[in-house]
């Protein structure tokens, strides 16, 4: 399986987190759910996700990560070189910060579950109840597992 990435830094990154790690996971997480396509990245700032927040979901507040699907359901198989557009995810860096602080683990496991629960929504996959929730979450820590990224690693 193949995925293009597209990044798009807004906001300073934190240490240790950089393009390379962006693609890693998102190849990672492309492999495990046998997908192939284009994903847009942005890392933005709490003032910005904010805005897309309130503009796209009418949430009044800024959030971890938004997910921007240009698929519904399945994605359309592309050619070779013709990678069908998965959609957008958008990562408030200053969030991500702070929840890697409140969980006790590092801002690259945090930015990397955010990057794979954002990649995971454009698949179509959702956490309404608790059994989707747990499907998503088991799907997410197997790519992060897979990785390296563990909460005892980091």
């Amino acid at each position: 399986m193949s995925v293009h990435v597209d990044v798009d830094i807004r906001h300073p990154l934190p240490s240790g987190v950089d393009e390379p790690l962006v693609r890693q996971v998102l190849e990672a997480a492309a492999r495990q759910e046998g997908v192939r396509g284009e994903v847009s990245v942005s890392f933005v700032s709490d003032e910005e996700i904010h805005e897309l927040n309130r503009q796209y979901r009418g949430v009044d507040r800024p959030t971890d990560v938004l997910s921007f699907a240009l698929q519904e359901g399945e994605p359309m198989p592309g050619g070779d070189d013709d990678l069908p557009l998965l959609g957008d995810v958008v990562v408030s860096v200053p969030t991500a910060v702070r929840q890697a602080e409140a969980y006790g683990h590092s801002v690259r496991r945090e930015v990397a579950f955010l990057l794979v629960h954002g990649f995971l929504h454009l698949l179509g996959y959702d956490h309404p109840d608790e059994a989707s929730e747990q499907d998503m979450m088991q799907r997410q820590e197997r790519v992060l597992t897979g990785l390296g990224l563990t909460r005892e690693a980091e």
